[in-house]
Formats: C-alpha cells, sequence, structure tokens
C-alpha cells in the first residue's frame, strides 16, 4: 500500500486517538488499550514499508503518549494471568508457527534416527539409556510388568520430581538457543534420539504396545511441550542471526522477550505432565480405552492451544484490522 493511501486509511482513528490523550477525555481504560494496540500495529506497518518517513515518527510519538497513559490509568487486571493464556499468547504465538514446524520436524526425524540406530545395534539403547535403566526394564519385562519403574516413588515425590526436571529442560532449550540455536537442535536432537531408542528397545522386547498406552499418557504433553520449548530457543537463535530492520542486540533482545513468553506457557501442561506421571501412569492396570482417552485429550489439547486456536484468533485480529 502506498503511504498516501495507508494515512488516508487509517488518519481519522489516528486524529481521534491523540484528541481522547490531549483532552483527557474520559474514556475507559480497556477502549484506550484496545486503540493502543491499533497504533502499534500501524506503527509496525509503518517501520516496515515506511522507514524515516513522517508517518512514522508521527505514530511512534502517538503510540509513546498512549503507552504512558495506558499505564496512567488503568489499573492491572486481576485477571492478567488468564488473559495471558487465553488471548495475549495465543495470538503472540501465531508468527512463531514456523519454528515450531522447524523443532517438530526435527525431533520427528531423530526419532526416527535413534529407533534404526538401536535396530542395528544392541549395545545402542545401553549407551543412551544407561545399562542400570536397561537392567532394571528387563528384570520388569520378566516379571510381566514392564512399566514398573513408574510404581517405585510415592505419588507426590514422582509429581514434584518429574515437573521440576521438565521446567528444567524446557529452560534449557530456552537458555541454548544464544549458540545461534545451534544447542537447542542438539537438545531436541538427544530427547529425540533417546526417545526412538527406548519405544525400540520395547518393541524388541516385544511389549511395545504396553509402553505406548503407558509412557504417552504424560508423555503425549510431555515430548509435545518439549517441541515448543525447542521453538523457544529458535527463536532467540533466530533473533541474533536475522535482526531484520533492527540492531543486532534489539533483535537479540527481542527474541529472548519472545522466546520466555513460549516457556511460560509451557509450565501449565509441565505440571498436567507430571500430575499425570506422578498419579495416573502408575496405574498400568487401567483398561486400554481409558488410556487411549487420555492420550488423544492430551493430544488434542496441545493441538488446538498451539495451533488451531492461535490461527482462530490472528484470523478474527485480521477482520478486526480491516474494519479499521
Amino acid at each position: 500500500m502506498r503511504e498516501a493511501a495507508f494515512v488516508k486509511q487509517n488518519k481519522d482513528k489516528w486524529l481521534r486517538f491523540e484528541n481522547i490523550l490531549s483532552n483527557n477525555t474520559q474514556v475507559s481504560p480497556d477502549e484506550i488499550s484496545n486503540l493502543y494496540v491499533e497504533i502499534t500495529d500501524h506503527l509496525s506497518y509503518a517501520q516496515t514499508f515506511y522507514p524515516k518517513s513522517n508517518t512514522l515518527t508521527y505514530l511512534n510519538g502517538l503510540s509513546v503518549k498512549a503507552h504512558q497513559s495506558i499505564y496512567k490509568t488503568k489499573k492491572e487486571s486481576r485477571n492478567r494471568f488468564l488473559s495471558f493464556y487465553v488471548k495475549e499468547f495465543p495470538l503472540f504465538f501465531y508468527a512463531y508457527h514456523k519454528q515450531l514446524l522447524l523443532s517438530f520436524l526435527v525431533f520427528v526425524l531423530f526419532t526416527i534416527v535413534g529407533a534404526f540406530s538401536a535396530s542395528g545395534d544392541g549395545a545402542f539403547v545401553r549407551a543412551v539409556m544407561g545399562d542400570a535403566y536397561v537392567n532394571m526394564t528387563l528384570e520388569n519385562i520378566a516379571n510381566e510388568d514392564p512399566m514398573a519403574v513408574y510404581k517405585q516413588a510415592s505419588e507426590m515425590n514422582m509429581f514434584l520430581g518429574i515437573t521440576i526436571n521438565n521446567i528444567r529442560v524446557s529452560l534449557m532449550a530456552f537458555v541454548l538457543g544464544i549458540f545461534l540455536g545451534i544447542g537447542t537442535l542438539f537438545l531436541i536432537m538427544r530427547n529425540a534420539i533417546m526417545l526412538g531408542a527406548f519405544q525400540y528397545f520395547f518393541y524388541d522386547k516385544g511389549v511395545l504396545w504396553e509402553s505406548v498406552r503407558t509412557i504417552w499418557i504424560h508423555g503425549t504433553i510431555e515430548i509435545s511441550v518439549i517441541i515448543i520449548a525447542g521453538c523457544a530457543g529458535l527463536v532467540v537463535g533466530q533473533g541474533i542471526l536475522f535482526p531484520n530492520t533492527f540492531t543486532r542486540l534489539t533483535s537479540f533482545v527481542n527474541g529472548i522477550k519472545a522466546g520466555l513468553k513460549i516457556v511460560i506457557s509451557t509450565i501449565p501442561f509441565f505440571i498436567i505432565a507430571g500430575f499425570l506421571e506422578g498419579f495416573v501412569t502408575r496405574h498400568t492396570e487401567m483398561p486400554d480405552w481409558l488410556a487411549i482417552c487420555i492420550i488423544v485429550i492430551s493430544s488434542a489439547l496441545i493441538l488446538f492451544y498451539y495451533v488451531i486456536y492461535p490461527i482462530q484468533l490472528h484470523k478474527k485480529h485480521e477482520r478486526q484490522l480491516n474494519t479499521i
């Protein structure tokens, strides 16, 4: 769009907003906040297509005034936590679906590599999982209870230990992004190879179904969120490698902020995964249909929240912008 057409299309809204701010017109804080979102969208557009223009200068000044007005008049919502997870984050995350897809594809690829490596070398599983774990599992299989490992610790201890460990892995995937995303890719690769080797081990011992219907009760969310945390690390790496119109430092800081938001979004899901592993997975006697239901619901929850819902919110937001 030409700059003149862009200004003509939006100037009435800008002038109205400026009038509200300059004259201290009494409007609700939420209305000011909504107008501010629109102005910042226009500012981003102008930064991309009309750099060093008067339009960009005007919108930048207007956004600063708006920011000051919002934080001077608007009280922090008591539902800020809920708002972040229900609207703010899903709308924000839409822009990072490409990084999510890359993280997913890398994980799938190296899961296959792990399974293939285990099939070709019997010692590979021991190298990846450790002799102690393999020997214990072989003993459990011999005792006709291959998933007995999930019954050893108490429910609460396992819940807390697993949840804290999973959050630690998530943070590592994020922090390793500072190494141009290579560190994050290595962590994704490592976890994927372990998973592939682990599942092939059970296949080789003839208890693949018992492992799948048990492990994936909690593993569906746990593995999915590791992939999402990998996405956060890739966002950080991209911020360093591809600053676009920003300085490299500004782009890096923006990548850190974006990646941290993604990591924060995973915490409730890791808590759910920890709860399932601590309190539910140990019940290996549960009927298959119940285990399958938990796995399917978990898959649908992740797919909806991180893929479908962000797309829906983005389309709705685009329609609102088009009516301006």
